[in-house]
């Protein structure tokens, strides 16, 4: 199905799905793409975890006003990483991008291993990194409870909808990717009860800050499962619901025809993500 083993991604699979802002372009070797992953896991965690301890610090013990300047932050950062390194990557900086990558077959299983693994050093170098600027310890364990089937259904429905907004916009309006999945991300910090983790990289991460953003390490497994849950049954969903119709007997096949999806194939190349 796949290629032979190469630096550079050139397969036909990722050709055929060169709408999804989840699949890196050809010009990218592994090594690069690999870097991208962990430099833009890092900085989106330290973006998550350092504006988590700054609104803390400013809003006076205003709890929604600390979500809100964290929540504003996360976008804002997560539109100019997806920006900047999307294009080399693919902008995954979340695993269960990277396993809905895989299964739909955008992303050869060679290399979402190793995106795995570089998104959670780079999770928890992020950490780190945030910890470093406001002169907190390296790691910390937190001591935030985040447990319970409201939470784990916050994350399902949390990551369920970051991937279905990344697939559906992928295919019809990828240029707007970053904004779309950004402003989805931002939004679930206030519709969730969990204030949408929605990856198992940054949930990680946050076990290890005794902050305004942390989790408790005996919680991180259960959001884990369901945002894993969740990105899995959105793939599956949203691959049948955007998947063409076949053709009835003696007419031609059913093709959505639109100016930006036009103008997104002419160039059969590829192009996330938590």
């Amino acid at each position: 199905m796949h290629a032979p083993s190469s630096d550079v991604t050139t397969d036909p699979v990722h050709a055929a799905d060169a709408r999804s802002a989840s699949v890196p372009t050809p010009a990218s070797t592994l090594g690069q793409r690999l870097v991208a992953e962990g430099l833009g896991t890092a900085l989106l965690v330290a973006v998550v975890v350092g504006s988590g301890i700054r609104a803390q610090q400013l809003a006076g013990g205003n709890v929604a006003l600390a979500l809100l300047a964290n929540s504003l932050a996360t976008g804002g950062g997560l539109i100019a990483l997806l920006l900047a390194l999307g294009p080399v990557s693919g902008g995954h900086f979340n695993p269960v991008v990277t396993l809905s990558a895989m299964v739909r077959g955008a992303l050869p299983a060679r290399d979402a291993w190793r995106y795995g693994l570089v998104q959670m050093g780079g999770a928890v170098a992020g950490v780190a990194c945030a910890h470093a600027m406001f002169g907190e310890p390296m790691l910390a364990w937190s001591a935030q409870s985040r447990t319970g089937p409201s939470m784990w259904w916050s994350e399902f429905v949390a990551t369920f909808g970051l991937i279905g907004v990344a697939i559906g916009t992928g295919r019809s309006r990828p240029g707007l990717v970053p904004f779309a999945v950004a402003g989805y991300i931002t939004a679930g910090y206030w519709f969730t009860a969990s204030t949408s983790f929605a990856n198992p990289a940054l949930t990680v991460a946050c076990a290890l800050t005794a902050t305004f953003t942390g989790i408790r390490a005996i919680d991180v497994p259960g959001f884990v499962l369901a945002q894993m849950a969740g990105g899995l049954s959105a793939t599956l969903v949203f691959h049948w619901l955007l998947r063409a119709p076949a053709a009835l007997p003696g007419r031609a096949p059913f093709t959505r025809k639109t100016p930006w999806r036009t103008a997104a194939t002419a160039n059969t190349a590829p192009t996330s993500g938590d």
